[in-house]
């Protein structure tokens, strides 16, 4: 990581991000398309999609969106880090950055979802270490036996 830097997404991003989800095996590249459109068609979006380069390539995604009906509670759906890049920091420095971002739209809540799986247990030993709490676990959400475990944040 000698020059990365995080910003927000741009168009010509695409296929990069796409194989940083290819790599990290979040979700399947091709529903990102779909997910995304929004975003580049509206002048004002209000979901917050950024991402980290590095040598002029994507090594990491992130996605983040208002909670509808809340007053300044954000949910972070998605962060994502090029599978041989992992564990190196930048997840860490993805999520000071949005944390940034929302604090200066005056957002109060993060709000975090993942798996209860032991697949998961370094994911929810990150967002333990980031100062986020665990709220709420939702019992087989995502399947039968796999629950939902919900974390927040206060940012303000």
């Amino acid at each position: 990581m000698t020059d990365a830097t995080i910003r927000k997404v741009q168009l010509q991003d695409l296929e990069g991000l796409k194989e940083v989800l290819e790599s990290s095996e979040l979700f399947p590249p091709e529903y990102l398309d779909d997910m995304i459109a929004d975003y580049f068609n509206s002048n004002d979006p209000a979901d917050i999609w950024f991402t980290c380069i590095d040598n002029d390539r994507p090594v990491a995604l992130g996605y983040c969106a208002p909670e509808k009906f809340t007053n300044g509670t954000y949910n972070l759906y998605a962060i994502a880090v090029r599978k041989e890049l992992q564990g190196k920091g930048i997840g860490a420095k993805m999520i000071r950055y949005i944390e940034q971002v929302l604090k200066a739209k005056g957002a109060r809540v993060l709000i975090v979802e993942t798996s209860g799986t032991d697949d998961y247990i370094l994911t929810r030993k990150f967002y333990d270490k980031l100062g986020y709490h665990r709220e709420a676990v939702i019992k087989d959400f995502w399947n039968e036996g796999e629950d939902k475990i919900i974390f927040w944040k206060k940012l303000s």
